[in-house]
């Protein structure tokens, strides 16, 4: 794994507090429309409010597609921030674009999904930004892949860039789901556990993709701990050119800040001593599975040894179908959910699997 030399995101924003609000139209449609947006933002929650965002080259799906209206926006949603006294942020996908983003002099870049999924893409913008000094965010790849987000911070990284954060968007899903873009937290908790000094914002925009789910989603970031949010918001959300649904208005956005909770990331002082005796008696009982489970596999080992001799496949469909029965009817009555049971028995079966496999090919 690699260090990391960033700049913690309070030093270079100045925002001291939990948490970082990112908020905008999805698109820059106008010069009039931006301005509008922006000015009702700060009349209805300008205290919360710390970088305006504008996307104004929009990578669409489909040709014909509204793809943003370009360069000329630049300039409109860079006068739009010095009127209301806060940096301006847009999303480049290419060295072009960070050429231009540069010449109008914006605050912030980040770099969207689809194009943290190409290393080639993102060493190209990469090498256009050696030896500046200008705050970049990197939205999670399209795919549920760690590595290939963490590689695209590396590389802006290595070329100088020291004011990074992660945007964390969801992932795509090839089964259907309630969100856009399900939010699969187990990955930016990951990258937490592993990189402690990258700022995580979260978008729930885009994880839902649709304003009904954006408190629900954007209150679990909260809960999980994470540095702060990036929400869109447009004065007439229904009539937006792009990605309509997952917009709110400034009135609602206010609502939506108003009501988060803020969880403390650590305990601060000695008053909490049952939640240390609590995480006390799970770290037992972790001990206590991780004991358990190499037991198991000791076992599973002695089982392909004995399907070793006896010629017999490592995966038996039968056996396999009443163990994941029977998980699921015990699991029931503990208040665990199907869902939990099949990933934690997969991911266990696995195991096994590659235990019995060194053992047939010894």
């Amino acid at each position: 794994s690699s260090k990391f030399n960033i700049t913690p995101l309070e030093q270079w924003s100045g925002v001291k507090t939990k948490p970082f609000i990112i908020t905008g139209p999805c698109s820059v449609e106008g010069e009039e429309q931006v301005f509008d947006t922006v000015r009702q933002l700060i009349e209805n929650a300008g205290d919360k409010i710390h970088l305006i965002r504008g996307g104004i080259w929009k990578p669409r799906t489909r040709p014909n597609s509204f793809e943003g209206v370009g360069e000329i926006g630049l300039p409109w949603l860079k006068s739009v921030g010095k009127e209301v006294g806060l940096p301006v942020t847009v999303e480049v996908a290419n060295p072009e674009h960070v050429e231009a983003a540069l010449k109008a002099e914006i605050d912030v870049l980040w770099i969207g999904a689809r194009t943290t999924v190409s290393p080639f893409a993102v060493q190209e913008i990469a090498d256009s930004l050696k030896g500046v000094d200008i705050p970049v965010l990197v939205k999670n790849p399209v795919n549920p892949d760690l590595e290939l987000w963490l590689g695209a911070i590396e590389r802006l990284n290595a070329v100088g860039i020291k004011k990074l954060g992660a945007i964390h968007r969801g992932f795509s899903s090839y089964e259907k789901t309630a969100y856009r873009n399900p939010p699969m937290w187990e990955i930016p908790i990951e990258l937490r556990r592993r990189y402690p000094e990258i700022p995580i914002i979260v978008d729930p925009s885009h994880m839902g993709g649709s304003r009904d789910m954006i408190y629900t989603l954007a209150q679990q970031g909260m809960d999980m701990g994470f540095d702060g949010l990036m929400i869109e918001s447009h004065r007439n959300p229904d009539k937006a050119w792009s990605d309509a649904k997952q917009q709110v208005t400034p009135q609602r956005l206010a609502e939506i800040l108003n009501a988060l909770i803020v969880r403390q990331p650590k305990i601060a002082t000695d008053e909490l001593q049952p939640l240390r005796d609590l995480r006390a008696r799970v770290d037992r009982i972790d001990d206590y599975i991780i004991e358990l489970l190499s037991e198991r596999m000791g076992i599973s080992e002695q089982i392909g040894t004995l399907k070793k001799v006896n010629h017999l496949a490592i995966h038996q469909s039968e056996r396999w179908a009443y163990i994941v029965k029977r998980a699921l009817e015990k699991g029931r009555t503990g208040g665990l959910t199907e869902e939990f049971l099949l990933k934690l028995f997969q991911q266990r079966h696995n195991e096994s699997i590659r235990h019995q496999s060194n053992v047939m090919e010894k």
